[in-house]
């Protein structure tokens, strides 16, 4: 028996001008059907909700996620009751206590979180946050014994520890309980910890696994609460409002590039909602030093908030995010917002220059061998705060996981950082790699992953990387297309088919934001942008629509927008264009086919 014949390349595109196949994504008509007659939905957004896997009985809570109808149960979450038990505990008994963050947005939103919630208790709680370049990724029993000494005899972990075997083995020497809050891929055993709640603990039922670090701790506030209200700490002072931290829960979600499914979407949905308002000081902030306003959008916390807040971690100082997130004074936020915004500014030159240099390492070197599974490149002096964006760079631009490790040959100890493709599970394979023992060490989950090793055995890890990833590389490969949601001409590319769909947001992995094609249109009045972006519009009898493409300049899309050879297919997305009240629409061009060329 043969399985189900492949679905007809979209508009006979079996190779675009990156690469591509272009398909229809693929959906059920019975269920899209059903969406547009019970729901009043348009065709195209009705088949849009079924082609992202939503049933009829699921469509209610997904046009309108709400935390009453997909919040999990606390107590189905391993070690949660405990952690609670544990932490009001020591609340009630005014331990010395410290919250022990990772460097980057996640770990930064959850401990803040953390804090604000014992503040409203009474409790100011101190944040540790290691030195990305001095102290490494999450705990060490250097930095424990360091808490132990200021005089901290608890301490809770947030988006680390889960993998902090040596760690919480030498605190438990010294008198430090320590209760880890994590999401990342973890062993069997798990570290001898006081608890350890994560939901990719092998064995936890919570269902809960597409969660960042921000969610769990999320989730902890509402075991807190529930913990505290069991005590009857809440007769003689208020009950704090978990609402009002949502926007925290939110950007962890977001910046670390979770599923937004079932609840892990309600938390976002409702987090951007919070946001919106903009009472977080630091939060609005960061929003006053980029020259941003307006309702917050995934956008607002992927590609604004966000990259300013991993500054800190990735050149600068490793707690400003922390600091910036839990603070309640409006001075020192506009201070810190003020030096993350500097920071990222230099963040986005080093950038600039790891990237170039590790292109040109990799083009000299494989010239792009479409048969490499994956994409492992050294450099001597690459600063490790940037090599995780690099690695999400290079990806975009070779469409394969990508490894980028920077080497410090005085310290003897290179450290990368992987960013992956979907159906390629990069953290599982790092993890293999440390078990076997090319790595010092190593972790993640599916689409990224970090890792210490020994500058020497870098030919032996890409070797083992690549022959791991092979058969999860060439599968992944086969899907690599397009998915194009519908057709629609320049005119009807509008403001009402954009906000149409926006009932789908937020988008993100799992929900991917709508892609649309637009068939034999021209590119006209293309020009050539700083940063290698271009601009122009696309025409057809059917209307035009401002249109442009980002960081396009050196590829074979941008030099076909350049030389407008004739009538293109062309793919992207709808983006709001209110400049100067517009309240229109732009066209973010991801991809083009030459129709006269069926095979390109």
């Amino acid at each position: 028996m043969t399985g189900p014949a492949a679905p007809e390349p979209f508009l006979g595109v079996t190779r675009s001008l990156s690469g591509r196949v272009w398909r229809e994504r693929p959906a059920d008509p019975a269920v899209a059907r059903s969406h547009a007659l019970r729901l009043g939905l348009s065709e195209p957004l009705a088949r849009a909700l079924a082609a992202r896997g939503v049933d009829e009985a699921a469509a209610d809570d997904y046009l309108t996620p709400t935390l009453k109808a997909l919040f999990p149960d606390p107590s189905a979450f391993t070690d949660m009751d405990r952690a609670a038990e544990i932490l009001v505990d020591a609340l009630q008994r005014d331990r010395p206590m410290v919250v022990f963050a990772d460097y980057d947005v996640d770990g930064a939103s959850s401990a803040a979180q953390l804090v604000r919630w014992f503040r409203a208790m009474g409790k100011a709680l101190p944040i540790y946050v290691p030195d990305r370049l001095t102290e490494g990724y999450g705990p060490s029993p250097t930095a424990f014994r360091h808490i132990r000494e200021q005089g901290a005899d608890l301490v809770v972990t947030v988006d680390c520890g889960a993998a902090a075997y040596d760690a919480v083995n030498a605190a438990a020497e010294i008198g430090l309980e320590v209760v880890v809050i994590d999401h990342h891929l973890m062993r069997e055993d798990p570290p001898r910890a006081a608890a350890v709640v994560n939901p990719n603990r092998p064995g936890c039922r919570s269902g809960q696994g597409v969660l960042a670090a921000a969610g769990v701790t999320f989730v902890l506030l509402a075991a807190l609460n529930r913990e505290a209200r069991r005590r009857g700490l809440f007769e003689a002072r208020a009950e704090p409002d978990l609402r009002q931290w949502l926007d925290l829960a939110a950007l962890g979600a977001i910046c670390d590039v979770t599923q937004l499914v079932g609840f892990n979407r309600a938390l976002t949905a409702q987090g951007l909602k919070v946001m919106s308002a903009w009472r977080n000081p630091g939060l609005k902030a960061l929003l006053d030093v980029a020259q941003s306003s307006g309702p917050a959008s995934a956008f607002h916390a992927g590609f604004i908030l966000g990259p300013r807040i991993n500054a800190g971690g990735r050149i600068g100082r490793a707690d400003l995010g922390a600091r910036l997130l839990s603070t309640d004074d409006a001075q020192e936020a506009a201070e810190i917002a003020g030096q993350l915004d500097a920071l990222n500014a230099e963040r986005k030159e080093v950038e600039r220059e790891v990237v170039e240099a590790a292109a040109a390492m990799i083009e000299r070197g494989s010239n792009l061998d479409p048969d490499l599974p994956a994409l492992v490149v050294a450099g001597e002096g690459w600063h490790p705060g940037v090599i995780g964006i690099v690695a999400g760079r290079l990806r975009e631009r070779y469409r394969k996981p990508v490894i980028v490790i920077g080497v410090d040959s005085a310290a003897g100890v290179a450290k990368g950082s992987g960013r992956s493709q979907p159906g390629v599970n990069l953290g599982r394979a790092v993890q293999a790699a440390y078990e076997a023992g090319h790595l010092l060490a190593g972790g993640g989950h599916a689409m990224a992953a970090g890792l210490t090793m020994r500058p020497e055995a870098i030919p032996a890890f890409r070797a083992f990387i690549e022959e791991r990833l092979a058969e999860e590389s060439a599968a992944a490969a086969e899907l690599d297309a397009v998915e194009i949601d519908a057709l629609v001409t320049p005119a009807g590319a509008n403001r009402g088919l954009y906000e149409d769909f926006q009932r789908l947001t937020p988008f993100g992995p799992g929900n991917p934001e709508p892609v649309f094609a637009l068939a034999d249109v021209r590119v006209e009045q293309a020009s050539a942008l700083r940063g290698g972006h271009i601009r122009c519009q696309l025409t057809s009898a059917g209307g035009r629509i401002r249109a442009v493409a980002w960081r396009a300049g050196e590829t074979e899309l941008g030099r076909a927008l350049l030389a407008a050879p004739g009538a293109l297919h062309v793919v992207g997305k709808l983006k709001a264009d209110d400049w100067q009240g517009r309240n229109g629409v732009q066209f973010e061009i991801e991809d083009a086919a030459d129709p006269r060329m069926r095979s390109i």
